[in-house]
């Protein structure tokens, strides 16, 4: 059988035993940030828990006090019978009025706290995964992510909120009635005290099978998400190529495995359940076994014997209400282990400290002032900037299995170069870089002769701008799609979309700048968005232009209309164009030739033509239409 490295991972994770007070201790730092509304809940489960537990203790009173028993309470026996009712009675009722309503308090306080927590852990948790190198996100499925960030984070609330803090609550609990136990009767009170040791080993046991077997139902409900992911995106191959049925099959076998590790969380919880509800029982028969036995031996009366019955039914409860929980905070660990996977993710592409930045930063200050300088002109830049230098740089997705090897080139400023070369060549893999989207295995990237690693990420997407064969637009309206949240003036937005020639199509769009786009801008065509792509790239004013297949997905029309964008787009600008219509990059500078990693011819098209290579191949391949 093969196991794939995530199946393997998740089974080192789940049959390890893990420090769960270290898994615990990741979740503190967000219980600090509410700490106010977590000192005031557990400061609740004090009154509660006395008002609990001196019940059966009232209760036995009465009983002692009807029979004149000698455990009857001093301050008691010099009352008459129905004014010494009427005490107990009142105490009682106030045990119940404490109860009921701080009881509901704490409920609504610790909910309340529970959400906070999943909140804050859900953003953070956001802000760490789109923090992610680009290779996390191609090895990681969508729904495994989803599931992580919607269905384990919510259970990380139920830790704080209905499992830490009410565990403390059933602890407090027990240790009231154990002791008021203790102060009435110690026989009894050791004989529950000898049953409730072994039953803790057995929960402990259950507990620690629902561990294993919520891990395995949880990366189950994963699979689910993510066939259900791929199938709603995929919708329109999934109809075309008639795969409904054959999809629902495999569906079907992940949600029957899905639902059998179920089976054994519900199995392992009603374990727990049933044996309390035993063990419960035998302790109630055993005091009043050994509680009859004792009155015959006029050692306790009827109402200590009373109060132990209720304290033997009461003890349980909190028990059972822990191992309840308990249940829940095992989930809560479970689902801790599955985000920590992701927490501890490392970050791989990182700004770093730069001892150059004073440069970089007057740099990219003279280019902010430049640019102000020339917001009424057709998007002039400083033809000094914008110099691309690839020193010796390898590059591997995995292992040796390098896909750019030893690149070695400068694109001097305001260059036009085109990047050619047969499917897999590496094209893609050196847009990727100059991105900084991955970190070059071997070898370094400069940009304006500062090493790509050495600028801040945010200026250097300032500083290049990415046109992709297929635009993404964000579920909202057309004008944040062209700011992608930036702050720019509802003025030059309109620049921007008139100096791309995008601005006569969103004028004819039903609301215009305030039409509402869906998801992934499902409601106008491919080529408009790509159209929008254009206006979002000229609005930040790059300095370095990259198009990959930029305009493919364009008709003619359009396609003229964004060439004479693009004819003012690329003065004074640097530019990286990769094209498999070799026609469309006749006028660039010059031409890269790449085939397996490898720059194998470089020149002018007239040039690559007259070599006979690879370049003049692919293009009479092209004119003769194959």
């Amino acid at each position: 059988m093969v196991v794939y490295p995530d199946q393997e991972k998740s089974h080192n994770k789940y049959s390890r035993n893990d420090n769960d007070w270290r898994l615990f201790l990741r979740l503190v730092p967000y219980a600090r940030r509410n700490r106010e509304l977590l000192a005031l809940s557990m400061c609740l489960l004090v009154p509660i828990a006395v008002a609990n537990s001196v019940q059966p203790l009232l209760i036995g009173q009465v009983i002692s006090l009807i029979r004149e028993e000698p455990s009857t309470y001093e301050f008691l026996k010099n009352r008459s019978l129905w004014e010494g009712l009427n005490i107990l009675q009142g105490l009682f009722l106030a045990t119940i009025i404490v109860r009921l309503s701080l009881t509901g308090l704490q409920g609504y306080l610790v909910q309340k706290l529970g959400q906070k927590i999943t909140a804050a852990i859900r953003e953070d948790l956001f802000h760490h995964v789109t923090s992610l190198a680009v290779r996390f996100f191609e090895r990681t499925p969508v729904g495994k992510l989803i599931t992580r960030l919607i269905n384990d984070v919510e259970s990380l609330g139920d830790v704080f909120a209905t499992g830490a803090i009410g565990i403390v609550s059933d602890l407090f609990s027990m240790l009231m009635i154990i002791g008021l136990m203790f102060s009435i009767q110690w026989q009894l009170a050791c004989l529950l005290l000898l049953i409730l040791l072994p039953i803790t080993s057995v929960i402990i046991y259950f507990q620690q099978q629902y561990r294993r077997a919520n891990y395995k139902a949880r990366e189950e409900l994963s699979k689910l998400n993510s066939q259900l992911q791929e199938n709603i995106v995929g919708i329109n191959v999934v109809q075309l190529f008639r795969r409904e049925k054959f999809n629902a099959e495999l569906f079907r076998a992940t949600n029957n495995i899905y639902v059998k590790e179920v089976d054994d969380t519900i199995w392992y919880d009603s374990a727990v359940s049933a044996t309390l509800e035993w063990i419960s029982l035998i302790a109630i028969a055993g005091v009043l076994w050994v509680g009859g036995l004792l009155l015959l031996g006029q050692n306790i009366t009827f109402g200590i014997l009373s109060a132990f019955i209720l304290y033997a039914q009461q003890l349980f409860d909190p028990l059972r209400n822990f191992a309840e929980k308990f249940t829940v905070i095992q989930a809560g660990f479970t689902a801790i282990e599955r985000v920590n996977d992701i927490l501890d993710e490392p970050i791989e592409i990182r700004d770093q400290t730069n001892p150059h930045f004073s440069i970089l930063d007057t740099q990219f200050g003279y280019i902010d002032e430049i640019i102000r300088d020339l917001e009424n002109q057709d998007f002039t830049t400083p033809p000094d900037l914008g110099e691309i230098r690839f020193e010796n740089v390898w590059f591997a997705y995995k292992d040796d299995d390098y896909v750019i090897k030893n690149l070695h080139f400068t694109i001097h400023p305001g260059e036009k170069i085109a990047l050619v070369g047969p499917t897999g060549a590496g094209k893609s893999s050196i847009i990727r870089l100059l991105c900084r989207l991955y970190e070059p295995t071997q070898g370094r990237i400069l940009i304006d002769g500062i090493d790509l690693r050495e600028i801040p990420q945010s200026e250097l997407r300032r500083y290049m701008a990415v046109i992709l064969q297929e635009a993404f637009l964000f579920a909202g309206d057309v004008k944040s799609n062209i700011t992608l949240g930036d702050s720019y003036t509802f003025e030059e937005i309109e620049k921007a979309a008139a100096k791309t020639n995008v601005a006569d199509f969103i004028r004819q769009l039903p609301q215009g700048y305030e039409t509402q786009l869906r998801e992934r801008g499902k409601n106008i065509s491919s080529g408009q968005k790509q159209l929008l792509a254009f206006a979002r790239a000229a609005i930040r004013n790059p300095q370095i232009l990259v198009l990959d297949e930029a305009t493919a997905s364009l008709d003619v029309g359009t396609e003229a209309l964004i060439q004479q964008a693009l004819n003012q787009l690329l003065i004074k600008r640097t530019a990286i164009i990769i094209a498999h219509r070799l026609s469309t990059i006749r006028n660039v500078d010059r031409i890269f030739v790449l085939n397996r990693g490898e720059v194998i011819e470089h020149g002018t098209h007239e040039q690559l033509l007259g070599q006979g290579g690879l370049y003049a191949t692919l293009h009479n391949l092209q004119m003769l239409g194959i």
